[in-house]
């Protein structure tokens, strides 16, 4: 629990500092603050592969890898499991999370919705950073219909 509430603070306190600078950063800053928290959940991410036991690492097919990360490391960082994991078995995946804790928070209201990206792009890193321990090259994107559901969307290429 203690882990939790440490981790959610941590992570708002990187998205606040990223926006605290300009708080309306237009398109160009945006996007950097976005690729610094994408690029840190990366780091995070390689860092969490690396620390995977050694027969966590031999799968044999991607569907197996995907469903690794939905079970074993979402509970690992977030204590709960992925709550869907759909594919078109051609290298796209959708994995999404009902009550994305790090969207909790601000699931209050509509209002938060659009600021549900700033909130995503370090989680997609993570993801696109144990995949890349793994041997998998992938772009992983977020998206917020309604709050707190969140679906990933990782795309893998030459599958």
């Amino acid at each position: 629990m203690a882990d939790t509430v440490l981790f959610e603070f941590l992570h708002t306190e990187m998205v606040a500092e990223l926006w605290a600078h300009d708080p309306d950063p237009g398109p160009g800053g945006q996007k950097m603050s976005l690729s610094v928290l994408e690029g840190m959940g990366f780091r995070v991410g390689r860092a969490l592969g690396e620390r995977l036991p050694r027969e966590t690492l031999a799968f044999r097919e991607e569907l197996d890898v995907l469903k690794f990360l939905c079970k074993d490391l979402w509970v690992a960082v977030f204590q709960k499991q992925m709550d869907s994991l759909r594919t078109n078995h051609q290298g796209t995946y959708v994995l999404q999370d009902n009550s994305f804790p790090l969207l909790l928070p601000i699931a209050s209201g509509l209002q938060y919705l659009e600021e549900a990206p700033k909130f995503l792009a370090f989680t997609c890193g993570l993801l696109r950073g144990a995949l890349c321990t793994l041997g998998i090259e992938s772009v992983v994107t977020a998206s917020v219909a309604a709050l707190p559901i969140c679906k990933f969307q990782v795309v893998i290429p030459n599958s």
